[in-house]
């Protein structure tokens, strides 16, 4: 990514915040209107009025401020699911770019937008489609190298042991309590996971997401409106946070390690 590597510090962050708004925007229609069955390329409307949404309406995260989070037409309130979605989306772009400058940063950036649907989808309908999961693994191993500088084969392998090692925690579950105890995709994303951190780093993230799993689970048993046996678990969204924080910790823990 020469053109981009050559951007200033600054301009490269503020830059990569605001590819983060444009792509937010799409991936908060992906996330409202895909399991509900919609079309996600159409054009949008207004929920109260069923007005088309103009390009003032639908200036990330600034229409909302301009707007108030109304509708011009009819004063309806829009979800701001889509203001946070998109400042969700800016941040990871602005953090990536300000940790990791260069091609490095740009990659991470990208794992996070393409994580960024799947840990929203799964947190919502506990639902991790197939077709993201694909994407995310085949752009793995076609560009994540730079990223953690990681070998071809060592994102194969890591993408083969993540995913096998999850399919044989979710079948050992179900062959001892008769029960599913995981969902079928959350084996596949951690496939793609593995495709983007390689082997050596996925120990890593399979520890910060398995923390993030206790951490809420405790959450759920303090509420105690329900037996937490009895609660799903939306394991997506812990990896796929784990999997970004893991990307700038793996080579500290690698220098401390060396040190």
């Amino acid at each position: 990514m020469p053109l981009l590597d050559a951007l200033p510090f600054g301009m490269g962050v503020a830059f990569a915040a605001l590819v983060g708004l444009v792509l937010g925007s799409f991936i908060a229609t992906l996330v409202l209107r895909w399991p509900a069955g919609r079309s996600v390329l159409g054009r949008s409307h207004c929920d109260g009025c069923g007005r088309t949404l103009g390009g003032l309406d639908l200036m990330p995260l600034f229409s909302a401020m301009i707007f108030r989070g109304r509708c011009q037409t009819c004063g309806a309130a829009i979800d701001p699911f889509h203001a946070r979605v998109e400042f969700g989306s800016a941040l990871i772009g602005a953090m990536a770019l300000s940790i990791l400058p260069g091609t490095a940063g740009w990659l991470w950036a990208l794992f996070g937008w393409l994580l960024l649907p799947l840990a929203l989808l799964d947190a919502r309908h506990f639902w991790l489609p197939d077709r993201l999961n694909a994407l995310l693994a085949v752009a793995g191993l076609l560009l994540a190298g730079p990223m953690l500088e990681t070998s071809l084969a060592d994102r194969w392998i890591g993408a083969v042991v993540g995913g096998g090692l999850l399919a044989l925690v979710a079948w050992a579950y179900r062959r001892s309590r008769g029960i599913e105890g995981m969902g079928g995709g959350d084996p596949k994303l951690v496939a793609a996971i593995g495709a983007w951190l390689g082997w050596q780093a996925l120990p890593l993230m399979l520890l910060f997401a398995s923390l993030g799993g206790i951490l809420w689970a405790l959450v759920a048993q303090a509420k105690g409106d329900r037996p937490l046996g009895e609660r799903q678990v939306p394991f997506g969204v812990f990896a796929c946070t784990a999997a970004f924080v893991a990307v700038p910790i793996w080579p500290l823990f690698l220098q401390f390690q060396l040190g």
